[in-house]
Parts: C-alpha cells; structure tokens; sequence
C-alpha cells in the first residue's frame, strides 16, 4: 500500500480547525469511497474539556457522515492496524497528544527524554500513514505569542511542538492555519 498523503492545519484554541479538518476528511472520504476515523486525543481532565469533547461529538454527529471514534491520548501507533487503505484519519490534536506523552510517565525533560518522544510520535504518525488513504492532523498554534516570562517548561514544549509542526509540514501534501474560521492553504495546492 502506499503511504497516505497528509493534509496539516493550526490554529488558535476557538479558531475553526477542528471544524475545518473534518470538512476535510469527510470530502476526501466521499471522493474515494473511504471510512471516516476520529483519532481523539483530549482526556476529560475537568469540565471545561469535558464541554469541548462533547461539542466534537455533537459536531461529528450532526455532519451527517458516519464517523469510527478512537480515543486514545498515548500510544497512538498502537492503532495502526485497524485501519485500511480506504480509511481516511482525523488526528485531533497534535499539541494534545504531546502533552499527554510528555506527562505520561515520570521523566526528567531533559534532552534524550524529549528526543525520545519526538521520534516516538513521528514514528507513530509514519506507522498510521503506512495503513490508511490520507491523515488529517490538526495542531494548535501556540507559537505565535511571546513568552513575556522564562519558564524552562513552556519554552521546551514550544520548541518541541515547532519541531514537529516543522517534521510533519515537511511531509505534507497540503498545511492550512486557520484563523477566525478562515483557513489559509500556506503549502500545496488546494483541490
């Protein structure tokens, strides 16, 4: 089988993506003939998530297309099999996921930690991509904004999430940022 083609898009926190990349999905599903898979990362941690998670699924829902939701906050490259060439996958979210592999075990960030779980979630989005039509990975954009006061952790993580950002533009067909609902294709060509 050959390797999915991935279509990239960031945003702020209420900019539109999520909405966007299942748009996205659902269209490239409908072109092929496809299944439409949700790979959800966001854990219920308080009731703030826990209203967000229930307004995706109530999105997903109301689409009117058929959506196969996995959720899974680590460990993602595990699901890889379940899926078929004909599978078109929504990762949401790529900041959300790193974080939950950042915190899942009791580490010390220091340098070999952090380049493990790098390599570790581009090794798990490779794995996915080898077993389905195309990866939707949606990400938020939050290294827009200054960093108005030192702190090791935020600016580790910032580094960490453009270094990915960067690896996985890279591979992508096409990378949209959406802004106020509004998405800009920043790389490929719009289909």
């Amino acid at each position: 089988m050959e390797t999915a083609s991935i279509i990239f898009i960031t945003g702020g926190v209420r900019s539109g993506k999520s909405s966007f990349a299942e748009k996205k999905a659902a269209e490239r599903a409908s072109e092929i003939g496809g299944s439409l898979h949700y790979l959800a990362t966001g854990m219920p941690s308080d009731q703030e998530m826990e209203n967000r998670i229930a307004c995706h699924q109530e999105d997903r829902r109301k689409s009117g297309f058929s959506w196969k939701t996995w959720e899974q906050s680590t460990n993602i490259g595990s699901l890889a099999s379940g899926f078929r060439e004909k599978d078109v996958l929504l990762l949401d979210c790529l900041t959300t996921w790193l974080t939950n592999e950042l915190f899942s075990q009791e580490a010390d960030w220091n340098e070999s930690y952090l380049k493990a779980v790098f390599h570790r979630i581009l090794t798990e989005i490779e794995a996915i991509r080898k077993n389905c039509h195309q990866l939707v990975i949606v990400s938020n954009e939050v290294l827009s904004d200054p960093l108005h006061e030192k702190n090791d952790l935020v600016f580790m993580y910032c580094q960490l999430i453009g270094n990915l950002h960067r690896q996985i533009v890279q591979k992508a067909m096409q990378a949209y940022a959406v802004e106020a609902g509004v998405p800009v294709l920043m790389k490929g060509v719009k289909r």
